[in-house]
Parts: structure tokens; C-alpha cells; sequence
């Protein structure tokens, strides 16, 4: 269960304090989709930025199944990250350098060699989004949609409790982007993880299990 009580967030300004996010709470079970929406500067990032451990909130709480991230130490914080958040970005982030592979095994690299059966794992995450053939190419050989198909398989390699999605299909075609959706909400709930997404899309909204609107940094149904 994914838990955030009254989590607020504001930055040091030479004149006052600039808050960003006020008192925002959410509680999600495990199988369960949400889509944050929202103006620009509304603060969607933040939120998505402090749920997946990257930031800090000024004061409230976030826990993932009873377990205080921000409570860890720094080592156990990263290896907390690593193996129970997923992140899918707008702009994917992968690897040039690397196979489609060895990019969907980053997770498993950053914490040791991955073994016979996380790379087994791999394949079949491969296969289940359709690029079981490309396990060899370079990011570069590929369209934006194999591209994010590539993200959603990476984000899912160690089981992630939480998956957290900004702007998943921002830089796709309608057509490739309804595709994307269908494929992250069936692998979603086939992993019984709970998915967390901000976007300006009102297809990508539509199609979670709930939506909520952030408007001056305060959550609203």
C-alpha cells in the first residue's frame, strides 16, 4: 500500500518561503491506477518526484507497505528505490550505448551482476511487449514507441511495488501512444503493482482507475 499523509513541499526564496505542494494525501492499494492532472507548475512533478524517493518533503509522510523511505540511510534508501519503485520517463532514458537488453537489466546492473534468471526475466518482459526480436539493437535502432516499450519493460524487471509514469506517452502519436496505455495498464495489473501517472493527457487520465487534479500544489478529487 502506497501512503502519503499531508505531504507538503516549499523551497528557501531570498524573500519567503515558495510552496509548492500543500498537505497532499492519497492512499493506494496494490492494482490500482492513478492519473494526476494538472496545470503546469501545479507541482505534479514534485509529488512524483517525492513519492519515488528523489526528493524530500518539507514535512508529512510517504510509505510504501509501512516502510518509511526517508527514515532509511542513504545506502538503504538507493537499494529501497532500486528494488521496489519503477520509473518510466517522457523522454525514456535510455542507454545509446547499450542493447534494448542490457538497458532493461539497469535496474538489476546497479545492484550487482544480474544473474541467469533476472536476465531471463528480461527476455520474457521483452517478449510480453512485443520486442522479443530486438533484444540486440541500440536504442538508436529503434521508433519512439519500441523506445517506451523499453522504459515500461525496465521499470517492471525487479517487481516493483510502485510504478511511477511523467508523461508516458508526451512525445508519441495518438495511435502508438492508446497503444502504450493499453500495454502498461494490462502489465500493471498482471504485476498487481500500483501505478502512479502525471500527465496533460485526458486519454492517458481516462484510462486509470481513478484521477485526481493538482492546482496550486493542493490535490482535489
Amino acid at each position: 500500500m502506497l501512503v502519503a499523509d499531508a505531504v507538503s513541499k516549499s523551497y528557501p526564496t531570498p524573500a519567503e518561503p515558495l510552496h509548492v505542494l500543500h498537505e497532499v494525501s492519497l492512499e493506494l492499494r496494490p492494482g490500482d491506477s492513478l492519473a494526476i492532472v494538472g496545470p503546469s507548475g501545479a507541482g505534479k512533478s514534485t509529488l512524483l518526484q517525492i513519492l519515488g524517493t528523489l526528493d524530500e518533503p518539507t514535512s508529512g509522510s510517504v510509505r510504501l507497505d509501512g516502510v518509511d523511505p526517508f527514515e532509511l540511510s542513504e545506502q538503504a534508501l538507493a537499494h529501497f528505490r532500486n528494488r521496489e519503485i519503477g520509473f518510466i520517463f517522457q523522454d525514456h532514458h535510455l542507454l545509446p550505448q547499450l542493447t534494448v537488453l542490457e538497458n532493461v537489466l539497469i535496474p538489476a546492473l546497479a545492484a550487482k551482476r544480474p544473474d541467469a534468471a533476472m536476465v531471463e526475466r528480461a527476455g520474457e518482459l521483452l517478449q510480453r511487449v512485443g520486442l522479443a526480436d530486438r533484444q540486440t539493437h541500440l536504442p538508436g535502432e529503434l521508433s519512439g514507441g519500441e523506445r517506451e516499450r523499453v522504459a515500461v519493460a525496465r521499470a517492471l524487471l525487479n517487481r516493483p511495488k510502485l510504478i511511477l509514469a511523467d508523461e508516458p506517452t508526451g512525445n508519441l502519436d495518438t495511435r502508438t501512444a492508446d497503444a502504450i496505455t493499453e500495454l502498461l495498464l494490462k502489465l500493471q495489473q498482471e504485476e498487481q503493482a500500483i501505478l502512479v501517472t502525471v500527465t496533460h493527457s485526458q486519454t492517458l487520465a481516462a484510462a486509470m482507475a481513478s484521477q485526481k487534479t493538482l492546482i496550486d500544489g493542493r490535490l482535489q478529487a
